[in-house]
Formats: C-alpha cells, structure tokens, sequence
C-alpha cells in the first residue's frame, strides 16, 4: 500500500511541476513579439523564481529571484534579486513558483540594472497541488521600463489568495 501511495504522490508531484512551467509559458505564446503603440517595444523577458512561504491570512512575503533574457539574444543575461509582499486575504502555503513576464521599454535596447525598482497592483491565485494565478504589477525604475500588465504564475502548494502586491527588484553584478 506504501508503494501504492508513493507513486501516486511522485505522479502528482510530476504532475504539478508539469502545469507550472506550462502556465509560466503561457505568458510568452500569447504575447506578440512586435511592437505595441500602447507598450512600447517588447526588449525580452523576465523569468522569476518565486520561493516557498505560508500565507498568514493578511498577507505573505516570499523571496524572487529573476533573470532577464533581452530579445536581441546578443546580450547576456541579467539577474535580479528582491521580494513579492502580498496584502489582502492569503491563505495557506506554497512550496515555489515561477512568473514570466514580457518586458517592454519606450525604445529598443536595454541597460544593466533597468529593471530595478518597485512595482505595485494585484494577485488572484489558486492552488491545489498545483496552481496558477494572475498578477497585474505597474512600475519600476521612473517608469521608463515596465513589465507586461498582466502575468500567469505557476506554482506547487495549497493556497488561496486576492491581494493588493508590490514586488521589489534589485540588480545583482
């Protein structure tokens, strides 16, 4: 029965991890890769680990780490450190995360650093085992550069959330 019951659970498991990483994906196939008059230009991506927490009901705080992927491919990758905070109702745990957002800036190209800052809005998220949820942040460095409006996060874990969220991010290197 033990066998039994840890397949099942490395199936699940798999399962999840599965559905993270395709709703982490799903922010890049719908986005078109041209410029948009109201966004700018699209100038790469920013992928985000978002680690584990618990949700204490009014509120979470977890830990994020980013790295930015310039569409142009000649320049090297960029990596961010910083914090997601959540405040509204957050109830339960999740065991980690990924967030893919589209980075757009007013002209092509990109700088060191650009995406530092804050940016603040609004996370909806539901997760049983696995999990997606959808964050609306608006920010960063003198607005000059900003993230797509609206984000799919995939997660692992057991929470229900609806939060006003600010998230931080700081260069490293």
């Amino acid at each position: 029965m033990k066998k039994i019951a840890t397949v099942v659970a490395a199936a699940s498991l798999v399962q999840a991890l599965a559905s993270s990483v395709i709703a982490a994906d799903l922010v890049t196939t719908y986005q078109a890769p041209e410029a948009d008059a109201r966004d700018g230009v699209k100038i790469g991506i920013l992928t985000c680990d978002i680690g584990g927490g618990v949700g204490y009901v009014l509120g979470s705080a977890k830990s994020v780490d980013c790295v930015f992927s310039p569409t142009s491919g000649s320049e090297a990758q960029d990596r961010y450190t910083g914090a997601i905070r959540k405040l509204g109702v957050d109830v339960g745990f999740t065991t980690r995360g990924r967030i893919v957002w589209a980075v757009f800036a007013p002209t092509t190209g990109y700088h060191h650093g650009s995406l530092g800052g804050l940016y603040q809005g609004a996370s909806a998220e539901a997760t049983l085992v696995a999990g997606v949820g959808a964050n609306i942040l608006v920010g960063g460095t003198s607005g000059s550069v900003h993230l797509q409006t609206l984000s799919v996060t995939g997660q692992l874990g057991l929470n229900v959330a609806a939060t006003g969220t600010s998230m931080t991010l700081t260069p490293q290197g």
